[in-house]
């Protein structure tokens, strides 16, 4: 075939207490992995983000050169000119990674799992890939988070949507008030272009915080992935 198939990607994994009827898909911040993902929102809840019906999935993102850090590799799922909203994409890094996505949620669903059954989210550069994976190529998951993310300009998120008619997944998206890496006037542009695109997003405000998680940030969001991936009714037949 010539075209070896890209290696699965490391992922970290928090099983489901009881019978596994959803899964959540959790990506990393830059330069972090998921190991390193769960591991901080471990230290700050003092457990795993962990549920009786929903297996939770830190993916690894490959090491690649990374422009803002002078072409160092990093753990990152794409590239970036620079880390700002207003210069273009790096629309093939991105797209590629897509796939590699792609295959994660295709294994979730031969494990029987529905689309509509799958969240996936992240935080900083893990949220901005999570929508580009669901509202440009998985519009039927059960919905989207965004912690401390942000959109560029132009997205080709925002292009996609420009010509889409289908029903969208649900953005859950937080934000500190003090974030110097990613400003809150991005993540809030980035909410109300989806929003005006036909999106159902609502944005959290943190004041005081900076760019990083919260215990409280984090509690809500396991509230809303409750609310999203609700325990199944065992079949009446």
């Amino acid at each position: 075939l010539g075209m070896a198939a890209p290696a699965a990607l490391q992922r970290s994994v928090v099983s489901p207490a009881g019978r596994h009827t959803a899964s959540l898909i959790f990506l990393h911040g830059s330069g972090d992995t998921g190991q390193g993902a769960r591991a901080w929102i471990k230290q700050i809840l003092n457990q795993d983000l962990a549920f009786q019906h929903i297996k939770v999935i830190y993916p690894t993102a490959p090491a690649r050169p990374y422009t803002p850090m002078k072409g160092a590799f990093s753990n990152v799922w794409f590239d970036r000119y620079k880390i700002s909203n207003d210069c273009p994409e790096h629309v093939e890094s991105i797209d590629s990674m897509c796939r590699g996505l792609t295959d994660l949620i295709n294994d979730e669903v031969k494990n029987g799992i529905a689309k509509n059954r799958i969240l996936i989210g992240g935080f900083s550069m893990g949220g901005g890939m999570a929508m580009h994976l669901a509202y440009r190529f998985h519009q039927d998951l059960a919905g989207v988070f965004a912690l401390s993310s942000f959109l560029n300009k132009d997205s080709a998120v925002y292009q996609a949507l420009k010509r889409n008619e289908s029903a969208l997944p649900e953005l859950f998206q937080c934000h500190g008030t003090a974030d110097e890496l990613v400003l809150y006037s991005w993540g809030e542009e980035t909410n109300k272009m989806l929003k005006s695109l036909g999106v159902s997003a609502s944005l959290h405000t943190f004041p005081n915080l900076n760019h990083e998680l919260s215990r409280t940030e984090i509690e809500k969001l396991k509230s809303w992935i409750v609310k999203k991936l609700p325990v199944e009714a065992p079949n009446a037949n």
